[in-house]
């Protein structure tokens, strides 16, 4: 199976912090030297991590809001592949996690929840379509193509204080799990990454951050060993506690739908 070692130019979606940009500089550190594009938000952001990060001349920083509507993401892959026509995988690592308090309707935000549900999943997918030619044409001539949705723990247990996110997240592994199964016939191979709760910026506007801070694994220590299963190009890397919660519900389902087709 190959895995991310294969790569030679890789683009990470939500990377200026947390497990975005702790991956793409992983990868730039790869002894296979692949080009690594870095996208995000924050302009200011992209800058620091390159001025850091880039004498090698394989760093390469895009502005994007994936927080947007279909047509502005078709120019961004348009664009993305314009001046990257070798671009074989794509790492979906941004993301937003709000609660919401059913118990009390008039307080849930559904703009917030509409943004949330867009950036994890809708937008996600939109991109996936509008690269998928590219890749699927790029995979038949013999360079192996991948993607990667980082997904959550929280995909297989559903978070009550977060449950539009815990639904996003169930929603992007359940489409991933049938697209792995949909492209079993071409080289473009599916990797889903089940963080467990990670240091992350995430939690910032949650308030929870010197709560969560006590409990989550270090972003290192997750990288090290999300990037093992990217290496080994495991379909499915559930990222420590994760595993848990892989062996108890999930394991042995992607053969069951293998069987489906």
């Amino acid at each position: 199976m190959p895995g991310i070692n294969d790569s030679k130019c890789v683009l990470v979606v939500g990377a200026t912090s947390g497990i975005g940009k702790s991956l793409a500089l992983a990868i730039l550190a790869l002894a296979s030297r692949p080009t690594v594009i870095i996208a995000g938000r924050r302009q200011d952001r992209l800058d620091d991590i390159i001025s850091a990060h880039g004498n090698a001349g394989r760093l390469e920083g895009i502005q994007m809001d994936v927080d947007t509507d279909r047509a502005a993401l078709k120019k961004i892959v348009e664009d993305v592949l314009a001046k990257h026509p070798k671009l074989d995988t794509i790492i979906f690592s941004a993301g937003i996690q709000r609660r919401f308090e059913f118990t009390s309707p008039e307080s849930v935000d559904l703009d917030h929840l509409a943004s949330e549900l867009n950036t994890n999943y809708t937008a996600i997918v939109t991109m996936i379509t509008y690269f998928l030619p590219h890749l699927i044409k790029l995979a038949a001539g013999g360079q192996p193509c991948f993607i990667v949705p980082i997904t959550s723990g929280l995909a297989m247990i559903p978070p009550p204080w977060v449950p539009n996110y815990g639904a996003t997240k169930a929603a992007l592994h359940s489409f991933s799990v049938s697209l792995s199964v949909q492209l079993t016939d071409t080289d473009v191979h599916i990797m889903e990454i089940f963080p467990p709760l990670v240091e992350s910026e995430i939690h910032d506007q949650q308030g929870t951050t010197e709560k969560l801070s006590k409990i989550w694994m270090s972003l290192a220590e997750f990288t090290r060993e999300a990037m093992e299963g990217l290496a080994r190009g495991d379909m499915q890397i559930p990222v420590g506690r994760s595993k848990e919660s892989f062996e108890r519900f999930e394991k042995g389902k992607m053969e069951i739908v293998n069987m489906l087709r």
